[in-house]
């Protein structure tokens, strides 16, 4: 059944379990391949594509590449394996790159906070880069600032919600089953419908560690792109 699947998602997939396996037992690479912060001092360059392949816990990995597996096909057959490749890649970039304009948002917020409570921002991350194992914080802002120079931002979701969005705006009368709900429904219902609840999740910064704005910059651009090729499916096939 696994050789039935197209290339490109196959070995998408494929990838991701070795990256997984491998971080298992080298615990390492989860600091050198997981997407920091742009502006901290553990981002790397490649981390913006090695991020895509990381993830943080079995149940991570697998509820991703199940979805994956459910949606990737039929985009790769449709579009082909080019457009699709550059569909999965720029939905995992505008994923990251929407994540951290929201992060560098919310650093000028965090910042003013602490000028409010005489507190210099930028001493206090000296401290934490300089000796982050011992460096303490005192408040909320301080922990919220910490979190965000270096939390780290691993998983596919990006680029899989950038399919997801593709898919539904190639297929938008196409059903699909959700949890809990016992009736099948229109993707292009359920779609607009997950957004928004990432939205306010992650504006309302109760997103329990999830990069919910991630998985809107991945949609975001999957749809432009469907958008863009849909004209023009026929010609692909």
């Amino acid at each position: 059944m696994f050789n039935s699947i197209p290339p490109i998602t196959r070995n998408i997939i494929i990838i991701n379990i070795i990256v997984f396996i491998a971080a298992y037992f080298v615990p390492q690479l989860d600091y050198f391949l997981s997407a920091y912060y742009p502006f901290s001092p553990n981002f790397k360059s490649w981390q913006v594509i090695t991020h895509m392949f990381m993830h943080g816990n079995l149940m991570h990995i697998l509820f991703n590449m199940m979805t994956l597996f459910s949606f990737g096909p039929i985009l790769e057959q449709s579009l082909g394996e080019r457009r699709y490749l550059i569909l999965y890649f720029l939905s995992g970039l505008g994923a990251f790159f929407l994540y951290n304009i929201w992060n560098f948002i919310e650093v000028q917020q965090l910042v003013s906070q602490l000028q409010a409570m005489n507190i210099d921002a930028k001493d206090f991350l000296n401290t934490l880069i300089s000796n982050p194992e011992t460096a303490l914080t005192h408040n909320q802002a301080e922990e919220n600032l910490a979190g965000i120079y270096f939390g780290r931002m691993v998983g596919a979701s990006g680029a899989i919600f950038g399919v997801i969005a593709a898919f539904a705006t190639l297929y938008p009368e196409a059903k699909i089953g959700i949890m809990f709900i016992p009736i099948p429904m229109k993707v292009k219902y359920v779609l607009p419908i997950v957004i928004v609840i990432s939205i306010y999740l992650g504006a309302s910064g109760n997103g329990g560690g999830i990069a919910h704005f991630a998985h809107v910059g991945g949609a975001l651009v999957g749809w432009i792109l469907a958008r863009i090729w849909r004209k023009h499916l026929y010609r692909f096939n």
